[in-house]
């Protein structure tokens, strides 16, 4: 083990280290508040959107640095029309879901279109999308807020009611067994699958981080994982929601770096020339993940509403940076091609935590903004630093 390995080491796994400082941080500040069962569950609750969200992001990031601005008001939007059709059209849930869906989708193939093939910048498209989707939410609520009465299918399928965990199967009194259970399995789950996967690597002579490094990483995570569902057992459970997440999570992770398509939105952000030139059609690399932005927003909308029992025209304000932030927090490159779901995970639980720590410490909102700000603002510092090798470079 020289320096070099522990260099590299710290500089993989930065955010990650980041993450504990700052949690440790507010166990400190919060008299270990942050920390309680109840604030865990809240976490994953309060920030479901920034996970779904964050992780279509990322495909948008990975094309080119490009984002997606208007995914705020699109959950605005597709959240109003589904308290429209459930509350005053007395449209049956399946079919409103089915709807939300569609509408979402198709809002995000329309602004991929322009994207994609007319070549408009992605930045024009989505702001104008942001300005009019806005708007039509507004038109649609007619300002008002609309209430979810409906509490029993929708709202407690998509995380929002008090009620909203999965069931203890085993019969726990004082934890949930079913959420402790889950957890440890999820971690003997993840060793595996990292060790399967060096084994291949291994084989196939790819350059691998230490054997030390590796295994100090597995225990870690799986450690996080075993004592982040004790906490939820300790509380009521798995939240439905967390369910939604761990979906979205596993689906795009797989994607992204086990098949091929996933590896197109590399591509395209590494070199699109080049890419094109390999023959790949590139449009629609970019047209793909503008459409399935879409779809996640909807599904982001689904969990807004059902969290919050109504829909207003206020919504969805600022999912966006929250979203995008998260992307660059978690690793994301500021010019694209570099980016995994996982490290967009860590980004959206850092931004997470700094919230919920904040917010228990008291500080003021403004404030708050000013801190997220920041520590935005240093992730992309150090991207782009250590990609010129730690040298800051300043033109005249």
């Amino acid at each position: 083990m020289n320096k070099e390995q522990i260099f590299g080491f710290l500089k993989k796994n930065t955010m990650i280290i980041v993450l504990v400082i700052v949690l440790a941080f507010f166990a400190w500040q919060t008299g270990g508040a942050i920390l309680l069962p109840m604030n865990v569950s809240n976490l994953i609750s309060q920030n479901a959107y920034v996970f779904i969200l964050a992780t279509g992001m990322l495909l948008c990031i990975l094309t080119g640095g490009n984002i997606d601005l208007s995914v705020g008001s699109v959950v605005c939007f597709v959240g109003a029309i589904g308290a429209i059709l459930m509350v005053n059209l007395n449209v049956p849930v399946w079919l409103t879901i089915l709807t939300m869906i569609l509408i979402g989708t198709a809002i995000g193939a329309f602004q991929g279109f322009w994207i994609a093939f007319v070549r408009i910048p992605p930045f024009i498209v989505t702001l104008a999308g942001m300005l009019a989707f806005r708007g039509l939410s507004n038109v649609v609520l007619n300002g008002l807020t609309v209430s979810i009465k409906d509490k029993t299918t929708f709202v407690n399928l998509f995380g929002g009611g008090a009620d909203c965990y999965i069931p203890d199967f085993f019969g726990g009194a004082d934890l949930n067994l079913t959420c402790l259970f889950g957890g440890i399995v999820a971690a003997i789950v993840l060793v595996a699958l990292q060790l399967i996967s060096r084994k291949k690597k291994l084989e196939s002579n790819y350059d691998l981080e230490p054997f030390w490094a590796f295994c100090l990483k597995m225990i870690v995570l799986a450690g996080v994982l075993v004592v982040f569902a004790y906490k939820l057992s300790q509380h009521k459970g798995i939240p439905t929601v967390l369910i939604w997440v761990l979906v979205v999570v596993l689906i795009y992770g797989y994607i992204t770096s086990n098949t091929t398509v996933g590896r197109y939105f590399y591509a395209v952000g590494g070199n699109e020339k080049a890419t094109k030139l390999s023959g790949i059609d590139t449009n629609k690399v970019y047209f793909l993940a503008y459409t399935n932005m879409g779809f996640l927003a909807a599904l982001a909308g689904m969990v807004t509403i059902a969290r919050l029992t109504s829909a207003q025209p206020t919504y969805g304000q600022n999912y966006e940076m929250d979203a995008i932030g998260s992307c660059f927090i978690g690793g994301a490159s500021a010019y694209g091609g570099i980016g995994t779901v996982p490290g967009v995970i860590v980004g959206a639980v850092l931004m997470g935590v700094i919230n919920l720590g904040m917010s228990l410490m008291g500080v003021d909102a403004n404030m708050q903004k000013v801190v997220k700000g920041v520590v935005l603002l240093a992730a992309v510092i150090f991207d782009v630093v250590s990609k010129r090798g730690g040298k800051m470079i300043v033109k005249n």
